[in-house]
């Protein structure tokens, strides 16, 4: 990629709609496929992404079997009392982080927190990729756009879409390219009620005017969140070492994954699926 990486980064300003789940599905998911990954977590104050990989680390040197490992990038936010300046700080860390790990990275994963802060949209202005995984919940959708009960028509376009496309022009302007905004439904139930009907419905339709692209996401699987102990994904487990008989709905899980690799359009990935 010519000394630079491609950035995805993940984000959406609602807490606990599975951003580092699949932030880390998706470094690993590249690194099996061969690629260089480096990782930055820009939630400070939780850190999700910078623990998994932790654990992940841990669990390579307790048990000695051999995982592939992203590289980790960390953005020590700044301690200026000034608002402007530690902002502006912040954005420094961040240009350098990011700058550094082009350097060894086919791409680089970032995760945002679940919030609206500077530098994640500071990041967001970096991102080739822009994932955004929502729950399948009518309160998530609000984020993107806000419906009429009676028509289910699109009546405005929600805060965080409207902030994709204020860093949309703002990238434009700094980078001259855009931004790929891919929008996945999270944590999927296997049964159908009106919820899920009306999601299925809307989205379609939403994602033509907010500029969005839609793709499957993960399901309500318990092994997305039992794995985090030892810093494991669904690809991991015939090597990770801890003797868990895969099940057909880990096998699903894994699908889960390899379709969203396949979705998102990546540069040189669609030829190397076969990997996995």
């Amino acid at each position: 990629m010519a000394g630079r990486a491609h950035v995805v980064v993940i984000g959406n300003e609602k807490g606990g709609s599975g951003k580092t789940t699949v932030a880390m599905h998706l470094a690993v998911g590249l690194l099996r496929l061969g690629f260089r990954v480096g990782s930055i977590d820009l939630d400070h104050r939780q850190q999700s992404l910078g623990r998994y990989i932790a654990n992940r680390q841990a669990w390579v040197e307790r048990s000695g079997v051999t995982l592939p490992m992203p590289r980790v990038g960390v953005v020590q936010p700044s301690a200026n009392d000034l608002k402007s300046g530690a902002i502006a700080e912040d954005r420094t860390a961040f240009d350098t982080v990011l700058a550094e790990l082009n350097q060894t990275s086919d791409f680089v994963v970032v995760d945002c927190p679940g919030a609206d802060a500077p530098l994640a949209r500071h990041a967001h202005t970096h991102a080739d990729t822009l994932i955004t995984p929502i729950n399948d919940s009518l309160l998530d959708l609000d984020l993107l756009g806000q419906l009429d009960p009676v028509t289910r028509e699109l009546k405005r376009s929600g805060i965080y879409a409207n902030l994709v496309w204020e860093l949309r022009q703002e990238r434009r302007k700094l980078h001259k390219s855009g931004i790929d905004w891919v929008v996945t439904r999270s944590r999927l139930s296997a049964l159908v009620d009106r919820n899920k009907l009306m999601m299925a419905e809307v989205l379609p339709q939403m994602q033509r005017i907010l500029g969005f692209r839609l793709a499957d996401g993960f399901g309500e699987r318990v092994i997305y969140r039992y794995m985090f102990l030892w810093g494991l994904t669904v690809l991991d487990l015939e090597q990770a070492g801890i003797g868990m008989e895969i099940t057909k709905s880990h096998q699903s899980a894994r699908e889960e994954v390899c379709s969203l690799l396949a979705n998102l359009w990546l540069p040189r990935v669609s030829e190397r699926l076969g990997r996995l």
